[in-house]
């Protein structure tokens, strides 16, 4: 054998053996830098006076991540791409931002109005609806990229925007009294349906689990506004027009949200404004059947996923206190008192534990919901809205 040969053996042997020992010595960088991970057990938790969010993980009960730059955080929402990597975050201050959650960073982020409360993302994942305050009206735009597809004015602020079956929109007009449906199949020419004189002051609204009805509280007066999605030519229906009749109206501090309300296989619990009380209503016949003295004026009256309990905060002066109602007998079964100004609860995807937002003590409560026992504190500065990305799954949330 000549000694080029033995030579070009040798030397590819070498780098061979150099190339094994590089990758044995940097592998646990390597490894690092490309860990996968899923996002199914992942949350935002807003920091309201900072404009900033915390992303947390719900199975290590764990932060991850802090995040700035969001602007007005005062009334902020959240919505979840369908692949549950991407949140997209409305502020007050008419802010939409769009956040990577497993980088931890912000993707884009546009002003399109100068007063926002909320959006949804449509059924097919495509489209970010926004509604306003100032100047009213909800706007359309791509959720890659958010380019802005439509403007739809309603020369109203608009409330209780949630998404629909059929890639419809549905939202409420507060100074109008009017309940609209848009179809945005084209989502640059939507296709809009509008019932007039639904009542006085729709304020917040909710769409059931399956998206058949769409329900809408009344602030002006008293009562619902009820629409069957799956029956539009039958109208808006009112059901609960003199619930608390003889009772005294007291002061409203905060508005109720309808937004995660319990629902049961045979009954709707929601907030009655300017009282103490939770309501029962049959979902069959949409009638009364219960109300529920509570501690204070309930601000959001939650669900857990299976429907057994429901958990209520309230308003202030007792917006120190959670309490948590028996589905089947509606009992109140327990008191709790996770800290100072409790604005938000959410449920874990399986409802085994629930977090609990305390704005004034700068801090999460997680709670067992079978035992009650507070099984992890996280701090967190001035907290308020609690979004899982379970919610990228469910209707309307």
């Amino acid at each position: 054998m000549s000694t080029n040969l033995l030579f070009t053996s040798d030397l590819k042997q070498f780098l061979l053996n150099t190339v094994i020992f590089l990758s044995l010595s940097f592998f646990p960088l390597f490894n690092q830098a490309t860990e996968l991970r899923g996002t199914g057990d992942l949350g935002v938790v807003v920091e309201r006076a900072t404009g900033s969010i915390l992303i947390v993980d719900t199975t290590t009960r764990t932060r991850l991540s802090k995040v700035e730059g969001f602007g007005d955080l005062s009334h902020a929402s959240v919505v979840f791409s369908r692949d549950q990597r991407y949140a997209y975050v409305f502020g007050r201050d008419g802010g939409l931002t769009k956040v990577d959650i497993l980088l931890g960073t912000i993707v884009n982020r546009v002003i399109q109005a100068g007063n926002s409360i909320g959006g949804a993302i449509s059924q097919d994942g495509q489209l970010i609806a926004v509604s306003n305050y100032t100047p009213g009206g909800v706007k359309l735009f791509a959720a890659d990229s958010l380019e802005l597809l439509a403007d739809l004015p309603t020369n109203s602020k608009v409330v209780g925007l949630v998404d629909a079956p059929g890639q419809r929109l549905v939202f409420s007009l507060f100074d109008t009294g009017e309940i609209w449906v848009a179809d945005v199949h084209n989502p640059r020419q939507p296709e809009i349906k509008k019932f007039t004189n639904v009542g006085k002051q729709p304020y917040d609204a909710l769409i059931f689990p399956n998206g058949r009805y769409y329900l809408a509280g009344l602030f002006g007066e008293k009562g619902f506004a009820l629409l069957n999605l799956w029956q539009l030519e039958a109208g808006v229906k009112r059901i609960l027009p003199d619930y608390g009749k003889g009772e005294e109206t007291l002061p409203v501090y905060k508005m109720p949200h309808l937004e995660g309300c319990g629902i049961t296989d045979d009954h709707l619990l929601v907030p009655a404004v300017g009282q103490h009380t939770v309501l029962v209503i049959d979902r069959h016949t949409w009638q009364q059947v219960k109300s529920i003295p509570v501690h204070g004026q309930p601000v959001f009256v939650m669900a857990r996923p299976d429907g057994r309990q429901v958990w209520v905060n309230f308003a202030l002066p007792d917006n120190d206190t959670v309490q948590v109602i028996d589905t089947t007998d509606f009992s109140i079964i327990k008191t709790l008192t996770p800290g100072k100004a409790v604005l938000h609860l959410e449920f874990t995807p399986r409802g085994e534990a629930v977090w609990v937002s305390v704005r004034d003590e700068d801090r999460l409560v997680v709670y067992n919901t079978e035992t009650f026992e507070s099984i992890a504190t996280l701090p967190a500065d001035k907290p308020s809205g609690i979004f899982f990305t379970a919610r990228a799954h469910k209707i309307g949330q």
